[in-house]
């Protein structure tokens, strides 16, 4: 299913992905600057792939977001499921409030400036130009639809 993987994957504590997965950042076809997602792209993978990633829309495999840092593991399909328990299970066994207290300071970098771009994003005049072409191919040359 196309759509919100990547945005997902940044969000996770350990993303363990398909070998199969492949991820894009299609907010700009659509006309949305979300500013959240290229800041905690930009954090997790640095500014020049952000933009890369951001102005292009192409599309990566789960081999080169490993290699980037956007995903914790690639597994073969047929394990994902195994292995995502079997990651779980091992976070399972670190202590809780310790772990709680990582994650908050890792978390806590989303300011005030990239609430107020997103939402200005969303309510602009390109906002919504084509939700509708993730379900449709992509031309040749990577621009969506029209």
């Amino acid at each position: 299913m196309p759509g919100w993987g990547l945005q997902i994957a940044l969000c996770s504590d350990m993303a363990v992905v398909s070998e199969r997965a492949t991820f894009r950042v299609p907010e700009l076809f659509r006309g949305i600057a979300d500013t959240y997602y290229s800041q905690m792209l930009a954090r997790t993978i640095g500014p020049v792939r952000t933009r890369d990633l951001m102005f292009t829309g192409r599309v990566l495999t789960a081999r080169e977001a490993l290699d980037w840092g956007m995903v914790a593991r690639v597994v073969p399909h047929h394990e994902l499921l195994e292995s995502a328990r079997e990651v779980l299970a091992q976070c399972c066994r670190t202590a809780p409030a310790a772990r709680a207290s990582i994650k908050a300071s890792l978390d806590n970098y989303v300011g005030l400036f990239d609430r107020i771009g997103m939402q200005s994003s969303l309510t602009g005049p390109e906002a919504g130009r084509d939700f509708a072409p993730s379900r449709r191919s992509v031309h040749p040359n990577g621009s969506m639809p029209t």
